[in-house]
């Protein structure tokens, strides 16, 4: 066969283990695959990963683009790569700063409770460090929106606009929605409350990972320091006090933040408007980007 045959055989074995890891990855570590091809995905676009010191320890963010700075900021149990599917679109006509929030992707803490207070350092840091003096468009999903418009109170030099996505500060929401299921069905219901029922189903192996991941990821350390977020939701009357403009982007088939919601919001905001993303759920910028884009780009005229 020969040295070259043999390396030929070697490298196609190889492939073929490689085929084979990638296959069990993706049945049985499908949440695993999909969030490290997510964020390759911003490293392609040209996104640098910037590392910025914090108070909570190093935070990790990505940036690149040119044009007026959007930030955009995940929710709980989420990371930086849940903006993939939108951010080459954004990068057309915009500057792209994207952190992972405090304890989540790969910024500190990497293990250990993950209280508000060190999310809203870590993301002042970041905007601070990395935005170099610039306003910013903050647009943050569910927590993301929460924590945009308690930085829009503290830091209102730092902040051009708010886009809350499905999102918000004040008390209470909607129905009931089991956000750490124990089993595949509970995962099932959860899901259904959280997207629109005409989109795809989630697949089981999908729901499966969600479970194995529930008690011990991102979104359990931080719902277990729920104690101690009272101190940062915001009242209506604190939300009458907002000097930047806010618009809202709403999956309107959400039941954990459903348009009522945002209407209640909206009523308190001194300068608001809000736009539905209709057949669409929590999380729009995965669930239906393309009419999330088109949502977004009204509320960045407006």
């Amino acid at each position: 066969m020969g040295n070259l045959g043999i390396a030929l055989t070697g490298a196609g074995a190889l492939l073929l283990a490689a085929a084979g890891v990638s296959g069990w990855l993706v049945a049985k570590r499908p949440l695993w695959v999909w969030n490290r091809a997510a964020r390759r995905g911003l490293k392609r676009l040209g996104l640098a990963r910037v590392v910025v010191p914090s108070p909570s320890g190093p935070q990790v963010a990505f940036l690149g683009g040119t044009g007026p700075l959007l930030v955009l900021i995940h929710g709980a149990g989420d990371h930086a790569g849940t903006w993939a599917k939108v951010a080459p679109a954004l990068l057309r006509d915009h500057a792209l700063l994207i952190p992972d929030l405090a304890g989540h992707g790969e910024s500190a803490p990497g293990e250990g409770p993950i209280d508000t207070a060190a999310i809203v350092e870590g993301l002042e840091a970041v905007l601070q460090d990395l935005g170099r003096g610039r306003r910013a468009t903050l647009v943050g999903n569910s927590l993301g929106a929460w924590m945009a418009l308690v930085l829009a109170r503290r830091q209102p030099a730092l902040v051009e606009k708010v886009v809350a996505v499905n999102g918000g500060p004040l008390a209470g929401s909607g129905a009931p929605v089991n956000l750490l299921p124990a089993t595949r069905e509970e995962a099932r219901r959860t899901m259904a409350q959280l997207r629109d029922p005409s989109s795809p189903p989630i697949p089981d192996a999908v729901l499966d990972d969600m479970i194995r991941g529930a008690g011990t990821g991102s979104l359990a350390r931080f719902a277990g320091t729920a104690a101690t977020m009272g101190p940062w939701l915001l009242t209506e009357a604190q939300l009458a006090d907002l000097q930047v403009p806010v618009r809202m982007v709403w999956g309107a088939s959400d039941a954990l933040m459903p348009l009522d919601y945002a209407r209640r919001m909206g009523a308190a905001l001194p300068d608001s408007r809000l736009f539905p993303v209709e057949r669409c759920g929590h999380v729009p910028q995965s669930e239906a980007p393309a009419r999330f884009l088109e949502a977004l780009a009204k509320a960045l005229e407006a």
